[in-house]
């Protein structure tokens, strides 16, 4: 069976695979051809989980895979850190894609983001492979290139989420630990804007979060609450990665243009507090499942809103 024959088309979803090209190269330079190897598995989980799913679901095999499941597979590589067991990663997509999409009816059902959906469930089973083994990236060329791993070369190191001393240039250059693919602020923004310019992702979405989110670290940080600046804190974690690519999924989020404005404040704001006062020091994957889960109750009392306005005003 050829391929083009196994899968079907989507324009939108080949315009967030082209986004991610750059950060995915980023990645390799930084972390090595490891990261090559960790998105090979996945996306060979990824596939024949969704390949199962669909079977059982249509029965034979007259249907055809959505190309999404490769955005899945690579937004899922990119949150991962680079040394990640291989099992690790496996077992992680195969949870998302089964639980956050094929138990809900499959693609255009689901109401959380399989990638993170997966990513959750890795980082609480198995956090020690999560959290314990960052890396410094290589600098340089050709950097990681002609190299497997930043494991052999680099040295076991604290994320930057604590750091004050932290230079914000190295965090929007992406010279810090971190997951593969949340550590160049630079490119999550350029993705940010050719998604945009495409029209493929929400700008309100990317905004209200982004705003939300600077403008709380804001408060805390005058309160003395927050270990980093504000624009630190953003520049940090994997918040705009989520906010670019996860929190304006096309499937999961609000359609309503003012209910896509509460839904990234949502997120934001969800974003900044789980990291802040939980024990969790990244809480952009809760955010954005937490957004998810109050997405359709926004934007129905959004549009029910709307409604008795419009009627109150034909009313007077």
């Amino acid at each position: 069976m050829q391929l083009g024959a196994l899968f079907s088309k989507q324009a939108m979803m080949r315009r967030v695979l082209i986004s991610l090209i750059p950060i995915v190269l980023f990645a390799v330079y930084s972390f090595g051809l490891r990261v090559l190897v960790v998105m090979a598995v996945v996306t060979a989980a990824g596939v024949l989980t969704e390949y199962s799913i669909l079977r059982f679901m249509k029965g034979g095999t007259n249907f055809k895979i959505p190309e999404a499941i490769f955005v899945s597979c690579v937004l899922f590589t990119l949150v991962l850190p680079a040394t990640v067991p291989l099992w690790v990663a496996a077992v992680g997509i195969a949870f998302g894609i089964l639980f956050g999409k094929g138990v809900f009816g499959g693609f255009g059902r689901n109401v959380f983001n399989p990638a993170l959906v997966g990513r959750c469930f890795v980082f609480i089973s198995f956090p020690a492979a999560m959290t314990m083994n960052w890396v410094a990236p290589f600098q340089g060329l050709p950097g990681g290139f002609v190299r497997y791993s930043a494991a052999i070369d680099g040295v076991t190191v604290a994320t930057p989420l604590r750091d004050s001393a932290i230079e914000l240039s190295r965090l929007f250059l992406g010279q810090i630990a971190g997951s593969s693919g949340e550590i160049s602020a630079v490119l999550i923004l350029l993705a940010g804007v050719y998604l945009v310019v495409t029209k493929t992702a929400s700008l309100r979405i990317m905004l209200s979060g982004t705003v939300a989110f600077f403008a709380l670290a804001v408060l805390l940080s005058s309160l003395g609450l927050l270990p980093v600046t504000p624009l630190a804190a953003l520049l940090s974690g994997g918040f705009l990665f989520a906010i670019v690519f996860m929190a304006t999924d096309p499937i999961t989020a609000p359609r309503d243009k003012v209910a896509q404005i509460f839904f990234g404040v949502l997120v934001g704001l969800f974003a900044l507090s789980i990291r802040t006062f939980s024990n969790f020091p990244e809480g952009a994957m809760f955010a954005v499942l937490l957004g998810n889960t109050f997405g359709p109750l926004i934007e129905m009392h959004v549009k029910q809103f709307a409604e008795r306005r419009r009627m109150a005003h034909e009313e007077g």
